[in-house]
């Protein structure tokens, strides 16, 4: 595992449970909005943490933490991903897994090998605006593929998109983003940072409160539980 940083403590990432962070580096995506370009360009890698440093740090943490959780990045990258997987359930810890769907194949073992117990995949934007959002070309079907092996799953989930006016848009874009994920149980749109971005040039804007609560009522047509962080 190549880990770029750790968080020992969360009570907001893990859905009702305390939670460690574990993050990987290296992404397959440049989004320009993301909040962890350490974590995506190389040129910003600090060392990496051994996971056995982690690993014994959890040990110690046994019924005193529920959960980790293995984000980025893309921690679908990671070659070792369901040894270290393998190992932090052995102590008893809940698994979450933040993806970005492009390695559906990845997903699919995970699941069927009953190795993650919450999983949150990110839908960048409508597929129509996906490269945009991605800030590069994205193979399309396999976002969709991931989005269908999570639905199917017996896996608890959540899709959420990064709420900003040049990467989403509209209504329209909101309908689209439904179709993709039509009866889906839970979606969550997310308030941007813009104090730290990946692409230095990029001007974001937020959408208002009153804006994110009519996509809410649109997107409840797709999906039993739509939230807003």
């Amino acid at each position: 595992m190549i880990i770029g940083g750790f968080t020992k403590f969360s009570l907001i990432d893990y859905p009702n449970k305390t939670s460690a962070i574990l993050f990987t580096q290296g992404c397959n995506l440049r989004c320009p909005f993301c909040h962890n370009p350490e974590l995506v360009k190389p040129e910003l890698f600090e060392k990496s943490i051994p996971f056995e440093e982690i690993a014994n740090f959890l040990k110690k943490r046994i019924g005193l933490v529920d959960a980790v959780e293995f984000t980025g990045g893309e921690p679908t990258l990671q070659k070792d991903l369901k040894e270290a997987i393998v190992q932090v359930k052995s102590l008893g810890f809940f698994v979450k897994l933040d993806t970005n769907g492009t390695n559906p194949e990845i997903v699919r073992k995970l699941l069927s090998n009953k190795l993650i117990d919450y999983i949150a995949m990110d839908i960048k934007s409508s597929i129509d605006r996906y490269d945009d959002a991605a800030g590069m070309i994205v193979d399309k079907d396999k976002i969709i593929e991931s989005i269908q092996i999570i639905k199917n799953s017996l896996t608890d989930y959540e899709f959420r998109t990064t709420m900003i006016r040049e990467i989403v848009g509209d209504e329209e874009d909101i309908e689209k983003i439904g179709e993709m994920i039509k009866g889906s149980n839970s979606y969550y749109f997310q308030k941007p940072h813009f104090d730290k971005m990946l692409s230095k040039d990029f001007k974001g804007e937020a959408f208002k409160d009153t804006e994110l609560l009519e996509f809410k009522k649109i997107m409840e047509r797709y999906v039993d539980f739509v939230g807003v962080r």
